[in-house]
């Protein structure tokens, strides 16, 4: 039978729960842990920018992360303590998809991003006397500038699909926006969204996911053939874009789990958590692992620190 075609206004996000004078505690919570995330991004940003000596393509790609994660970081946040104070959880249209926007291009940029990290590795450690011919720093900026053009682009298009649906509902069961929930609305055909979007998937997945194996398959082969002196220069630096690509999969299995299955069973707090841990975690950890781990970097964060 066919459902009745409505117009819909706004959004209603369903994720959302009555936490009563709770609601001010994770309103505090979820603050700090912004300041946190943006004071540490810009400290790292600030750092690589001002000293040239990090200008070289083991600094400049994390610091692209470091861009991406304040990116994200702003179409979430900022909007979350609105939601967590409000009584009412309704967004206009507009607004949702602009949140598609900046979520969706921001986990694109970070995984092209740490596949391109896994290449500078790869080149790093298996063709170390080549390095310096191979990754150069206008090759950094192209790949860098081709992972924003990608994504936006790439995500563009989806937003352009979605937009000339015809809804049957308005009730997104989730905390913010998310273009599968829209799709799920829909009255009207979408054969091309779910083919663009199988499309999208597998190049978005499993093109960074293929580089990102070949690499490290590379570079293990080099450590099980190579002195304890190499092992232990490939353990010093893969571990942080290792711990950071772990993290970014669990994050991007939690979406996926929530979104694509039924979890009416489940806590609507857990199901707050598996919607957040991704743009929270991932944030966080990144300054942490490469801020803590780079000698260099946190030389000059002392330094910087030291002199103010």
């Amino acid at each position: 039978m066919m459902r009745n075609f409505t117009q819909v206004q706004y959004f209603t996000l369903g994720a959302y729960f009555d936490t009563g004078h709770f609601k001010y505690l994770l309103f505090m919570i979820i603050l700090c842990l912004y300041i946190l995330i943006v004071c540490a991004n810009v400290l790292l940003i600030v750092v690589i920018c001002m000293n040239r000596s990090l200008h070289e393509p083991m600094y400049l790609f994390p610091c692209n992360l470091f861009v991406n994660e304040l990116y994200g970081s702003a179409g979430l946040f900022p909007f979350l303590l609105v939601q967590i104070l409000s009584n009412v959880h309704n967004v206009s249209i507009s607004f949702c998809f602009l949140q598609i926007f900046n979520l969706y291009s921001y986990a694109n940029v970070e995984f092209c991003n740490l596949a391109a990290m896994s290449y500078d590795r790869y080149t790093a450690i298996c063709h170390p006397l080549q390095y310096n011919t191979h990754m150069t720093y206008n090759k950094v900026a192209k790949l860098i500038a081709i992972t924003w053009l990608y994504a936006s682009v790439s995500v563009l298009f989806i937003i352009s699909l979605s937009v000339r649906l015809q809804l049957c509902g308005n009730i997104i069961n989730h905390v913010c926006c998310s273009n599968y929930a829209i799709v799920k609305l829909a009255c009207s055909d979408t054969t091309v969204n779910n083919i663009y979007g199988l499309i999208y998937t597998c190049i978005t997945i499993f093109g960074p996911l293929s580089l990102i194996l070949y690499t490290y398959m590379r570079i293990l082969k080099v450590c099980f053939s190579g002195s304890k002196q190499i092992r232990q220069k490939a353990l010093s630096t893969c571990t942080p874009h290792l711990a950071s690509l772990l993290n970014f999969f669990l994050g991007c299995f939690f979406n996926v789990l929530q979104g694509r299955f039924n979890m009416n069973s489940v806590h609507s707090r857990v199901h707050i958590f598996l919607s957040l841990y991704f743009f929270m975690c991932q944030p966080l950890l990144n300054p942490l692992l490469y801020g803590l781990n780079m000698s260099q970097i946190r030389m000059k964060c002392k330094s910087l620190l030291g002199r103010k």
